[in-house]
C-alpha cells in the first residue's frame, strides 16, 4: 500500500468512525434544537426527526393518510368533521394523528385478512375478498368508535345541561357575574360540562368576549339544548334578570329529558310484549291447526 492510499484510507475511516460515533448518544454532542427542546412549548420544539425514525414516517404518512380517510369517511356517510369529534371529546390526538391511527388500523386488518386466507386455504376470489374487507373492517372500527364516542358525550351534555344551568341561575342570583360562575362550575367537576366549560374559560382568558367563547362552545358539541341555552347567556350584559332566563330555560330542558325518558320507557314496554305475544300466538296456532288438518282428512275421505 503506498503512502497516498495510506492516507485516503485514514480519511475514509477517520470519517466513516465520525458519522458512526455521531449517532450514539454517548459521544455526539447535543444539537441546539435538542438542548432547548424541554423548555419550548409542547409540540414546538423543533427537534428534527431522523430518516427511518416513527415521526419522519407519520409526517411522511400523515397528509395522504388525512385526505384519504376523510374521503373514506364521506363515502361512508360520515359528513361531520373529525376536527369537531375530537375536540368535542377533549382528545389529545389531532386530525392528522388520528387518520395516521386509521391507516395502522387497515394495515393490521390487512395483515389479518391475509394470515387468515392463507390458514384457511381460501381460494383466489374469496381471499380478494378478504383482503379487501380487512382494510375497510379496521377503518370502520375506528370511525365506528369515534361516532360513538361522541354520540355518548352529546347524550352526556344534553343529561347533565339542566343541573349546571340551574346552578348558574343560583350563583348569578347569590351575586357572582357570569364569567366568575362559570369558573366556578368549571371547577367543581370533571365530568362533561365542566371540561367543556373549563375551555370556555381558557377562551375568555385569551381575550375572547363571552359571547364568542359561548358559541364556539355550542358549534363543536351540537346539542339543541345547547343551542338554546347560550344566547339566553348571551344577553348577560342586555338584561337585568339573566337568573330568571336561566331558570326558565333550565325546566325546559329538564322537559326534554323527561319527554324523552317517557319515550324510552314506552318503547321498552312495547319490546316486552313481543316475546309475550309470540308466545302466545305459536300454541294457539298449533290448537287450531290440529282440529282444522283433521277436518280436512275427514272431508277429503
Amino acid at each position: 500500500m503506498t503512502a497516498r492510499a495510506a492516507v485516503g484510507f485514514g480519511a475514509g475511516l477517520w470519517v466513516g468512525a465520525t458519522l458512526l460515533l455521531s449517532v450514539v448518544p454517548w459521544f455526539a454532542r447535543p444539537s441546539l434544537a435538542d438542548r432547548l427542546g424541554p423548555y419550548a412549548p409542547r409540540g414546538a420544539s423543533g427537534r428534527g426527526a431522523g430518516l427511518l425514525s416513527v415521526a419522519s414516517f407519520r409526517e411522511l404518512l400523515g397528509p395522504a393518510a388525512r385526505a384519504v380517510g376523510g374521503r373514506l369517511a364521506r363515502v361512508m356517510g360520515v359528513n361531520e368533521e373529525l376536527e369537531v369529534r375530537l375536540a368535542r371529546l377533549h382528545a389529545p390526538l389531532d386530525v392528522t394523528a388520528f387518520r395516521v391511527r386509521q391507516v395502522g388500523a387497515g394495515v393490521a386488518g390487512l395483515g389479518a385478512a391475509a394470515v387468515a386466507s392463507v390458514a384457511l386455504g381460501l381460494p383466489a376470489s374469496i381471499a380478494t375478498l378478504f383482503l379487501l374487507a380487512g382494510p375497510a373492517l379496521g377503518f370502520l372500527v375506528t370511525e365506528q368508535g369515534l361516532a360513538r364516542q361522541s354520540a355518548a358525550r352529546q347524550r352526556q351534555l344534553f343529561l347533565e345541561l339542566p343541573v349546571v344551568a340551574e346552578q348558574l341561575a343560583m350563583l348569578l342570583t347569590a351575586g357572582w357575574s357570569l364569567t366568575s360562575g362559570l369558573n366556578r362550575l368549571a371547577a367543581r367537576s370533571s365530568r362533561a360540562v365542566a371540561l367543556d366549560l373549563g375551555r370556555v374559560c381558557r377562551r375568555i382568558r385569551q381575550g375572547l368576549p363571552e359571547s364568542d367563547a359561548l358559541l364556539e362552545w355550542a358549534a363543536v358539541a351540537r346539542v339543541p339544548a345547547l343551542d338554546r341555552l347560550v344566547p339566553v347567556l348571551a344577553l348577560n350584559r342586555e338584561t337585568g334578570d339573566l337568573a330568571r332566563l336561566i331558570s326558565e330555560e333550565a325546566r325546559a330542558i329538564r322537559r326534554d329529558v323527561h319527554r324523552e325518558l317517557i319515550e324510552t320507557v314506552e318503547r321498552r314496554n312495547q319490546q316486552v310484549w313481543i316475546p309475550v305475544t309470540v308466545a302466545a300466538l305459536v300454541p294457539g296456532v298449533l290448537f287450531m291447526a290440529i282440529p282444522f288438518i283433521e277436518a280436512l282428512r275427514l272431508f277429503g275421505s
